[in-house]
C-alpha cells in the first residue's frame, strides 16, 4: 500500500510552526514579518491565489498588504510601486503576481525587487545562488517538494529522480535542488522536456518521478516502475458532471493508476500545492530575521 503523501497536513504544521516562530520573533525583537503581494487585473486564478495569500499570512501573525492596480496600469507605476517597497522596512517580502498584462515587461518587474525580498526567488541572483549552493530564497514549489521528501523521510542520496518539466517555476529550480550535495539531496538527476521523443525510457527508470507539465494525466501505470516515489506538481481542471461545478481538478499523473505501483504519491489536491503557500510563508519569516543571506 503506498504512503499518500498529504501535503495540506504538512503545510498547517509548518504554517503552525511559523506562527509560533512568529510571536517569538515579535516579542523578542519587535520584528513582524511583512508581505506585500502586487496583483493586477482581474484574472480569477490569480485572484484565488492572492486571497489564499493574504489569509495565510494573517493566520501565521504577518503584515499583509496587497495592492490591486487595474490591467491598464503602466509599467512605470508599477516599477515605482516596487522600488518604494524596496526601501521599506516594515516590507520583508515582494511578491508579484504573475501573469502580468501584455504591456508589462514581467522579466522587468521580477529584476526590479530586491535579491533581498525576493521571496518567490525568482530573480537571478537568487537563482545563481541556488545553483552555486548559497544560501538565498528557493522558488516555492521546489522548497515545498524538498520539504515534502525531508519530512516523510524519502531519502535521495543516489536515487535516480526524473523530472517532467523544466519551467522557471519548478523543472530548473528542482534540478539544483536535488543534486545539490547536501544531507536531503546528493541525488542523480534527469530532466524531461518537450525534446525528449520518448519520455517513458526515461520514467520508467525513475526511483523517484516529479511530474511537472501541465497534461491532465500525462503519466500512467506503464510510465513508472514498481516502488516508485511519485510528486505530482499537475493542477489541471477537467471536466467532470458528477461534481456540482461540473469540473475538478486532477494531476499529471494518473492518481488512481499508478497508486497500485507507487510507494509514496502525492494527490491531486492537497499535495504539493499547499506546501508553495506554507514555503513562501517560511522565506518571508527568514528575511525578516535578516538571516537568508547568512552561511
Amino acid at each position: 500500500m503506498a504512503l499518500i503523501i498529504d501535503g495540506k497536513i504538512i503545510a498547517e504544521q509548518i504554517r503552525f510552526e511559523i506562527k509560533n516562530k512568529t510571536e517569538k520573533l515579535l516579542a523578542e525583537r519587535g520584528i513582524k514579518p511583512g508581505l506585500a503581494v502586487l496583483l493586477i487585473g482581474e484574472n480569477p486564478a490569480s485572484q484565488v491565489y492572492v486571497r489564499a495569500k493574504e489569509k495565510a499570512c494573517v493566520e501565521a501573525g504577518f503584515y499583509s498588504l496587497v495592492i490591486r492596480m487595474p490591467e491598464a496600469v503602466s509599467e512605470n507605476e508599477v516599477l515605482s510601486l516596487i522600488k518604494s517597497w524596496n526601501t521599506d522596512n516594515n516590507i520583508h517580502g515582494i511578491l508579484v503576481q504573475l501573469p502580468l498584462p501584455k504591456h508589462i515587461d514581467e522579466m522587468k518587474a521580477l529584476l526590479s525587487i530586491s535579491p533581498q525580498k525576493d521571496v518567490d526567488g525568482f530573480h537571478p541572483e537568487n537563482i545563481g545562488r541556488l545553483v552555486v549552493g548559497l544560501p538565498g530564497f528557493v522558488p516555492c514549489t521546489p522548497a515545498g517538494i524538498m520539504e515534502l521528501f525531508k519530512r516523510t523521510n524519502i531519502l535521495l542520496s543516489g536515487k535516480h529522480v526524473v523530472v517532467v518539466g523544466r519551467s522557471n517555476i519548478v523543472g530548473k529550480p528542482m534540478l539544483n535542488l536535488l543534486y545539490q550535495k547536501s544531507k536531503h539531496a546528493n541525488a542523480i538527476v534527469t530532466i524531461c522536456h518537450t525534446g525528449t521523443k520518448n519520455i517513458r525510457m526515461f520514467t520508467k527508470e525513475a526511483d523517484v518521478l516529479i511530474a511537472a507539465i501541465g497534461v491532465a494525466h500525462r503519466i500512467g501505470a506503464d510510465d513508472v516502475k514498481e516502488g516508485v516515489v511519485v510528486i505530482d506538481v499537475g493542477m489541471n481542471k477537467i471536466v467532470d458532471s458528477s461534481t456540482k461545478s461540473g469540473t475538478r481538478l486532477v494531476g499529471d499523473v494518473d492518481f488512481n493508476e499508478v497508486f497500485p505501483k507507487a510507494s509514496a504519491i502525492t494527490p491531486v489536491p492537497k499535495g504539493v500545492g499547499p506546501m508553495t503557500i506554507a514555503m513562501l510563508l517560511e522565506n518571508t519569516y527568514r528575511s525578516a530575521t535578516g538571516e537568508i543571506f547568512v552561511k
